[in-house]
């Protein structure tokens, strides 16, 4: 998963699996039968962490609490080396996903889930009273949804962390 992740689909090589494995080129095509199908059921692996990363944090109470904490949470993901490099299914979704139709699924899977997390936290919070926009909770998550694809552009290109702190900030202010 790591070498996909930090390399990309394309930049890893047959080398870099059979030494990141330790296992033989049969054993590999014997195990996953190709690069791809190895690469999904690591990118699976991974979206499933994320998915239970995610349910985590946006259980948290207050809601409102919780939906910062998802996405101060992605932006130090990505900040951290030890993590990978950013997402690694937005990172598989810009290489792959237009001429990919397993990669281009599982993003339209992925961003679908993370929106109706988002939904679900944002009517807690205004349940709870943490959230207090009039706005609906399907579009308030529909906007988070391109904050979260565009922090990880921001965070992964360098762009100064108060600077991306900053608009985070300016962006969960939708929700009072």
């Amino acid at each position: 998963m790591h070498v996909f992740w930090r390399k990309g689909y394309e930049a890893t090589s047959l080398s870099d699996l059979l030494l990141a494995t330790g296992l033989s080129k049969s054993s590999l095509y014997a195990t996953f039968g190709n690069k791809h199908a190895l690469m999904l059921e690591a990118l699976d692996a991974y979206r499933s962490q994320r998915q239970r990363d995610m349910a985590d944090v946006l259980a948290m109470a207050p809601a409102r609490a919780g939906i910062e904490a998802f996405f101060r949470m992605v932006v130090e993901d990505i900040r951290d080396p030890a993590q990978g490099s950013g997402c690694m299914s937005i990172n598989h979704a810009v290489e792959m996903a237009p001429h990919d139709d397993e990669i281009r699924r599982r993003t339209e899977s992925d961003f679908q889930s993370i929106e109706q997390a988002l939904t679900s936290a944002i009517r807690r919070g205004k349940e709870d009273g943490s959230v207090t926009s009039s706005r609906s909770s399907v579009d308030l998550a529909k906007l988070l949804i391109v904050t979260f694809s565009g922090l990880q552009v921001l965070t992964r290109s360098g762009i100064d962390r108060t600077r991306v702190d900053e608009g985070l900030s300016l962006v969960l202010t939708l929700l009072d």
